[in-house]
């Protein structure tokens, strides 16, 4: 090589690592900070800059480069790894009397083993750190002179998996450690692997509506995904990590010597911690901040099923020891029960808005995470016969994220043989019309669009978020205006007065004028936000802004003809009859014209054919449709995709260039797929064609 060739070499290593540096950077900043300086796109440019040099010159690439967490190969088992310290479990309390028990023995304990007496002062017994109790699967990361090496789940606590491949596609996970801390030979530090329930939720709600398999708990879905063999499906699914401790410590400088020290510590080197971590004085200061906790646990991003009260004092804390395999040192002040039994006494059915039947559960009351349950979900008659549940059942009530009851399953055992089979209805309750049931879905629908039971559920999509956004106007307020004789259709939610909420409970001079000025604020709303929210069957926010854009009014959406609706990219067959049926009755007429004479008449300039187009862009002339869950929301996948000229549709039809194929994919997309030979590609697939492979 010549002396030019060395130089430029040497000159390409040191932009390389300065790039390792600068992404490792903004990743800490972004997903433990929650605080990025730059924007995505940014972001983008540096680590495909970063991926050129390497592709070039594969001798540059580092096992801490943000191009290399996700490995190639698939495994064919987990070897098996055995931890430096052993990682164990903690002793429960279940209120607030097992904790001052606990630290009453620890008191006494200390002084009879002579540790104060040692020179370890007795405020050590009164200082503590108090952490979430996160409900993820616990993982050990081993890092050499800084760099990540090894990963393993906690096993028995001895011997864990090694799960290093998968673990290092957690992009909460840092490859390697900053330096802006000491960074010692060796370091192991434990944390928990979690999903974030909304993440989870969404997945849920796809795999349902695809008629696929959903999971029970958050906790299991990260374990099955950390345990894949393909690290590369690890990669899809959204996993996020927390840390709490070191486990092992091997270099010059001492390791941190309080529980605080520690979780600063693993902030500052790059490791996601807990805002929910407190260090806190006196233990009855330790158990008011649990038990505050208690009502924001719905809140959070993440499942947890308590807390955790350590020493702050890490040297008294090991002088303390353990009983058999739990710390002195430590005590889980675990939250209510999140599962009960109870007694099915009834089934009675909820219509949703697109007619779908949906079974709930009539329950001897129970109490279950701090509220008392009546209700809860079963999710659809095809899961009843699979679970065998029956009337009359003691049944298995859980709460879906914490937040929704659902029937998990029967207790068989005590059964007494008077239990009553639930059989599906042949007839809506509400309006007495046969039932339908369509192929390929397990729910069974009531086929009248006039039903009187879909109502609510009616309003409550079209006030909500994702259509006219009307800030304030939740389930319960519906359900008072119903019930008041105030609104019979969307339309009547214009009409309504200050004067006329003032007469239910509830309202206030104030609360009123904000619901009103939130109705009047909604009329603003684009067309395609409209659309949505009349709940037209298979017109998702793809399909709404297409024929936004193409037609502009309601007028002319009304007036389309079958041909032209099917010519529209975004609108398949399906969709196209759907609308024209909808546009047919005559009871979504006279909505149409009450809309009008209240005001709710959005007009859309249609988009010039040049407009959304970016010249040059990876995708110009394609057309994707969208399927399973994806790193990101839909929104944002598809806005990237058109970013980069392409298009968007909901159903996959001859016109379609790709399925992008998430986790728990669509079975209809990916069969129509397949029977119209539409390429399949994953989201990385995706991303390489966007750079150009």
């Amino acid at each position: 090589m010549t002396q030019h060739g060395q130089s430029s070499l040497v000159a390409l290593a040191q932009r390389a690592a300065d790039l390792r540096r600068e992404l490792n950077e903004h990743s800490y900043r972004y997903y433990v900070l929650d605080a990025p300086i730059i924007s995505d796109a940014e972001y983008d440019a540096l680590y495909n800059e970063l991926k050129r040099i390497e592709a070039e010159h594969p001798e540059l690439i580092t096992p801490d480069s943000p191009t290399q967490r996700v490995g190639g190969s698939v495994a064919e088992g987990f070897a098996k790894v055995r931890h430096p310290q052993p990682i164990l479990s903690l002793g429960n309390a279940f209120d607030a009397a097992g904790v001052r028990a606990w630290h009453e023995r620890l008191v006494r304990f200390a002084a009879q083993a002579g540790l104060l007496e040692a020179g370890l002062p007795e405020a050590g017994l009164d200082s503590f750190v108090v952490e979430p109790k996160i409900d993820g699967l616990t993982i050990v990361l081993t890092y050499e002179n800084g760099v990540l090496t090894q990963a393993a789940t906690r096993g028995d606590g001895e011997i864990g998996e090694d799960v290093t491949a998968n673990v290092r596609t957690i992009k909460s996970v840092p490859l390697a450690l900053r330096r802006a801390v000491h960074v010692p030979a060796r370091l192991a530090v434990r944390g928990e692997a979690y999903i974030p329930i909304k993440a989870f939720e969404q997945l849920n709600a796809e795999a349902q509506q695809a008629g696929e398999r959903t999971f029970a708990n958050p906790r299991n879905f990260a374990a099955g995904s950390l345990r894949q063999l393909d690290p590369t499906l690890t990669a899809k699914r959204p996993l996020r990590a927390l840390f709490y401790a070191i486990v092992d410590w091997v270099g010059d400088d001492a390791a941190p010597a309080t529980q605080w020290d520690t979780l600063e510590y693993l902030r500052a080197a790059g490791f996601p911690v807990s805002d929910l971590s407190r260090q806190i004085n006196g233990i009855e200061a330790a158990i008011a901040y649990c038990e505050a906790v208690i009502p924001r646990r719905d809140a959070l991003p993440f499942e947890i099923d308590g807390m955790v009260i350590k020493v702050n004092d890490l040297t008294l804390a090991a002088r303390l020891g353990y009983v058999g395999k739990d710390p002195r040192g430590a005590i889980a002040f675990k939250f209510p029960a999140r599962e009960a039994t109870t007694v099915l006494r009834a089934v009675s059915v909820q219509v949703g808005r697109t007619g779908a039947l949906s079974p709930v559960a009539q329950l001897e009351p129970v109490q279950l995470g701090g509220i008392t349950i009546s209700n809860a979900t079963l999710h659809n008659y095809e899961d009843i016969a699979r679970k065998d549940i029956r009337i009359g059942d003691r049944v298995i009530v859980k709460r879906a994220g914490d937040v929704i009851p659902y029937v998990a399953g029967p207790v068989l055992a005590a059964r007494t043989g008077q239990e009553q089979v639930i059989e599906p209805p042949t007839v809506c309750p509400f309006c007495e019309t046969p039932v339908e049931r369509r192929e390929g879905e397990v729910a069974i629908y009531c086929p009248n669009p006039d039903c009187p039971g879909r109502l609510d559920r009616a309003i409550a999509h079209f006030v909500g978020r994702g259509a006219m956004d009307i800030e304030g106007l939740g389930n319960k307020i519906v359900a008072q205006l119903i019930d008041a004789g105030l609104v019979n259709d969307v339309a009547d939610l214009y009409t309504l007065t200050k004067e006329q909420l003032l007469e239910l409970e509830g309202f206030a001079e104030r609360k009123a004028q904000k619901l009103i000025d939130a109705i009047a604020a909604s009329k603003e709303q684009p067309l395609e936000r409209l659309l949505i929210g009349l709940g037209i069957r298979h017109v998702g926010s793809v399909a709404a802004h297409a024929l936004a854009e193409h037609y502009g009014n309601l007028d002319a959406l009304l007036k389309a003809e079958l041909e032209d609706l099917q010519q529209i990219e975004g609108v398949g067959p399906v969709i196209a009859q759907s609308i024209r049926q909808w546009a047919e009755r005559e009871s979504t007429r006279r909505l149409i014209d009450k809309l009008k004479q209240v005001g709710v008449d959005p007009h859309q300039a249609p988009r010039r054919a040049e407009e959304g187009t970016v010249a040059g862009g990876a995708f110009v002339g394609k057309v994707f449709v969208l399927t399973g869950a994806l790193s990101r929301p839909r929104q944002e996948v598809a806005a990237w995709i058109v970013s980069l000229g392409g298009k968007v549709t909901d159903s996959v039809s001859s016109k379609t260039s790709y399925l992008v194929v998430g986790e728990a994919p669509g079975a209809n997309k990916v069969n129509k797929a397949r029977q119209l030979n539409v390429p399949m590609v994953s989201e990385d697939e995706l991303r390489r064609m966007a750079e150009g492979g």
